[in-house]
């Protein structure tokens, strides 16, 4: 290859000049400052804004003596032993008392005062309106003895809809290994039916990432993980309402796993509170979070930041990690006004960005590839609330979200292997939510609708750079010929070669070995999506009944209107506290929006025919799906709850991802039909004594029938009539058990997460297994007898019995087993544990305080895969040994 040659291969246009080492954020730098700006404005004058009550509700009330006086000072409380949620207030000069910012759930509420009888009553909030209570407390007498204690009935939900409830008293205690995707690992390791995969992705109840989240009542229906956009800091989070079960119809997109996310709200701190913590942990890794929360009775204020770095910032395709430096940093801003008692303002502001390296396998680290990747996100969400009488709430919520999105390549194509890649990516989403909730007697009702404009702009380019990828011609052997002069397979034959049976001959205009030019695509759309709503809850003494119906309407690349009904039965068996639900649900699935376009484009006809070889036929449709739910939730004495799910899911257009290579760069895809069944379950234990624990589980079958449509996919991946997808695992499970110490001691936390191998479908025999090299060999552990491959040491030829060859990370069926439905190769189980331990308040001190922490993740160092050659996915290993110390001043 010539100077002159390479001098042609110039970028596309789109491409930002010069691709940033550290990452350029001159505009979010702004942002930021924008962000700082309104929140220390909030803070000088309080009438501003205000809370938004749309997925939290609020408990208030007065308390009165028995001559109907109002009582000043009586302590307030409320709790939920299963969640941990735990907070208490008093009666103000007028006898009042007031929660807001309240997670979805039932609460035990108790009121106690010195000189009087303490009163308990359980309050179930699963609405936005407010619930007015009224209290009259009795004098107490001498010999009156009042014993609280938990009851069973305290720790079940009389609900026809799963879900796992999580507070902020979990999330800070579980091992977290990168701040940056925080989210994504407490909902992998607090949800049932949740199969956890690298970079903090998660497929839910056997979809490829069929979820959504609910903050503060804006819906977030694209992909949250670390490569795809940048997350909410975690410690904006008060409280997670994770959805398992069919959800009702004001959830529509995603609707596998629904997130309701609470954040946390300053409204009512009269004293400014937060916190300021710094940890250092292996890889070199820094990581810094603050928090900042204040206010009044009729405002608040909570800010929250982080910023991480880290030597292995995405996990790798090798167990080393080579070329995995990242950093990111994020800030919200929550800011509520209460400007009247029935009217409340709220804005979140959020502002994060994120750089990275591509890890490297070792063919790569020897030519220094260099590709990394820069995502910039934006959000602003105002609400507004008004509360017309004591049972009706208007919610009104808009919203914007920007995720900008730049994959740069090495400044050598040919450093760059198999090829070289760039992309330049927005997706810009403006929408709103209204909603009106009713909540009186029996009846919890709520109707709305939701509009979402989404404004999709994508570039994208790639060039072969390695000249075996496809070969005109092979040899004999099977070996590519590279001869770059051979560029019609019909001139094989007269040069000695044979043609080669994978060639893509619309790929030769793009194979820089062979003369081509890089392919430039660039694509603009507008997604359009309508919802209408309506929905009510009626509880009935032992029945809660679920009746909803959705409209919706999509308007894309393609089209879809669609009616759906929900329906779901509840009933509550008392003398054993039991609840027993069965529910049914209609849904519209729509395409994922990253890369769409382009997915879309090869679905028309033009990349698949043409270019890329991808099998397609038309542009992505929405999927229709019926859903039902089957289950049962039982309290065991006064600690213990079970609850057991069951699912069932057909959907015509099943989605998934195809990704390029190793690379973050995923393009959505759609199958013909999908079949997902499996169980989730869930154990608590709530607080015994300083101990807690919990335990979630899951079995996730995921069937697909071809043929594949859209995506970028070289070569038809399946040749058979149904296949096991690579989100299909047999079982997970994750255990976390913590024991306070009493006395103001410190606390132990043990976390164990045990996955039985997701699909693998790469490596269904021993033939298969000799044509990888010695790298892909020894990272799956490939031996013959005695002989274990190595980088150095590939094995290209066994001759001894099964089970004398296989490999120690996948599972490779034996001989004549193999079938892609009912025994597809999967990865090998593994067995991982996490330890922390830490000390609050460790001088004891009112104000100020300081608190230590230590952990420990994979604390056995074992040596893993989530996936290996995975069409949809990639290679990746599991993080080895990381230890993080933790120092944190709270006030």
């Amino acid at each position: 290859m010539t100077s002159r040659t390479i001098s042609r291969l110039s970028l596309p246009s789109w491409r930002l000049a010069g691709a940033p080492r550290a990452g350029r954020a001159a505009s979010y730098s702004r942002l930021a400052t924008v962000t700082l700006a309104l929140w220390l404005l909030s803070t000088a004058s309080p009438r501003m804004f205000g809370q938004s009550l749309g997925t939290s509700g609020t408990i208030q009330g007065s308390v009165f003596d028995p001559s109907g006086a109002v009582l000043i000072g009586a302590k307030v409380e409320i709790r939920n032993p299963v969640s941990g949620y735990d907070r208490s207030t008093t009666t103000d000069a007028s006898g009042h008392f007031e929660f807001s910012n309240v997670p979805f759930n039932p609460y035990h509420l108790a009121v106690s005062a010195t000189g009087f009888q303490d009163i308990a009553q359980d309050v179930p909030v699963r609405t936005s309106v407010p619930i007015d209570l009224k209290f009259t407390m009795q004098i107490a007498t001498a010999a009156t003895v009042v014993t609280v204690q938990g009851e069973a009935a305290d720790l079940i939900e009389q609900t026809p809809t799963a879900h796992t409830d999580v507070d902020r008293t979990l999330i800070d205690r579980l091992p977290i290994g990168n701040q940056g995707i925080g989210l994504s690992e407490v909902i992998a390791n607090t949800s049932p039916s949740v199969a956890a995969d690298a970079n903090g992705f998660f497929h839910p109840a056997g979809d490829h990432a069929q979820a959504q989240i609910s903050l503060d009542n804006q819906p977030i229906t694209d992909q949250y993980s670390k490569i795809f956009s940048n997350q909410l800091p975690l410690d904006a989070v008060q409280s997670l309402e994770i959805v398992t079960g069919a959800p009702q119809a004001e959830y529509g997109d995603k609707d596998s796993l629904v997130i309701n996310a609470v954040s946390r709200s300053g409204i009512g701190d009269t004293t400014p509170h937060g916190s300021f913590s710094t940890q250092y942990g292996s890889f070199g890794t820094p990581a810094t979070n603050f928090t900042l929360g204040t206010g009044g009775n009729k405002w608040g204020n909570f800010l929250a930041g982080y910023f991480t770095n880290s030597s292995r910032f995405l996990d790798t395709p090798e167990f080393g990690n080579f070329h995995d430096k990242g950093n990111g940093e994020g800030v919200f801003d929550r800011i509520d006004f209460n400007p009247t008692e029935k009217d409340t303002l709220h804005l979140n502001l959020q502002v994060s960005r994120s750089w990275f390296q591509i890890p490297n396998t070792y063919d790569q680290l020897a030519v220094t590839q260099d590709q990394h990747q820069q995502i910039r996100s934006i959000n602003i969400a105002p609400g507004y609330t008004h509360l017309f009488g004591p049972s009706l709430l208007l919610s009104i919520n808009p919203y914007v979200r920007i995720d900008h999105v730049q994959y740069f390549p090495g400044p050598d194509p040919f450093s760059d292997l198999p090829a070289t890649l760039v992309q330049d990516r927005r997706l810009g989403v403006y929408g709103a939510r209204v909603d009106l909730a009713y909540s009186k007697g029996i009846h919890n009702a709520k109707v709305g609708v939701q509009y979402k404009y989404n404004a999709l702009t994508e570039g994208f380019g790639v060039g072969i750079t390695d000249p075996t990828f496809n070969a005109v011609c092979v040899e004999a052997s099977g070996n590519a010929v590279t001869d770059p002069s051979i560029t019609n397979p019909n001139n094989c034959a007269a040069a000695g070669y044979q043609t080669n049976p994978a060639f893509l001959p619309g790929l030769l205009p793009f194979d820089l070995t062979r003369g081509g030019q890089l392919f430039d695509f660039h694509g603009r759309a507008a997604v359009r999506e309508t919802a209408l709503y309506a929905q009510d809850t009626i509880t009935l003494h032992q029945w809660t009944l679920n009746v909803s119906l959705r409209r919706d309407f999509y308007n894309g690349l393609s089209y879809a209107v669609q009616t759906e009904p929900r329906v779901g039965v509840a009933y509550a068996v008392k003398p054993t506290n039991t609840v027993l639900r069965f529910s049914y649900g209609r849904f519209l699935e729509t395409p994922y929006n990253e890369n769409l376009v382009l997915s879309s484009a090869t679905g028309a006809g033009g990349l698949a025919t043409n270019v890329f070889g991808a099998f397609a036929a038309a542009p992505l449709q929405s999927g229709r799906r019926n859903q039902y739910n089957a289950g049962f939730e039982q309290a065991i004495g006064r600690w213990l709850v079970v609850d057991v799910d069951y699912y069932n899911k057909r959907t015509h257009n099943g989605y998934d991802f195809d990704v390029l290579f190793n690379t973050p760069l995923a393009f959505p895809i759609s199958w013909n039909r999908s079949k997902l069944d499996g169980i989730g379950a869930r154990v608590n234990l709530a607080n015994y004594h300083g101990f807690t624990a919990y335990s979630v589980m899951g079995h996730n079958r995921a069937r697909y029938f071809p043929p594949e449509n859209g995506g970028v996919i070289f070569n038809n991946p399946v040749n058979t009539s149904v296949f096991r997808i690579d989100h299909d695992q047999a079982f997970q499970q994750v255990t976390h058990f913590q024991y306070q110490f009493p006395k103001r001691g410190p606390w132990i936390a043990l976390t164990w997460n045990y996955q039985s191998g997701l699909v693998a479908g790469a490596v269904p025999d021993l033939a298969s297994a000799l044509a990888l090299d010695g790298d892909q060999q020894a990272a799956i552990g490939f031996f013959c007898g005695s002989n274990v491959a190595s980088l150095t040491n590939p094995i290209t030829s066994c001759n001894v019995p099964y089970p004398q060859w296989g490999a120690t990370r996948l599972a490779i069926p034996a001989p004549g087993t193999e079938n892609d439905d009912t025994h597809p190769p999967r990865v090998a189980p593994r067995h991982l544990f996490d330890l922390g331990t830490g000390i609050d308040n460790i001088f004891h001190t009112d104000r100020f305080k300081v608190n230590l922490q230590f952990t420990v993740i994979n604390l056995t160092n074992q040596e893993a895969l989530y996936n290996f050659l995975s069409t949809f996915s990639g290679t990746h290993f599991v993080t080895p040994r990381v230890w993080q110390g933790q120092i944190k001043f709270v006030f």
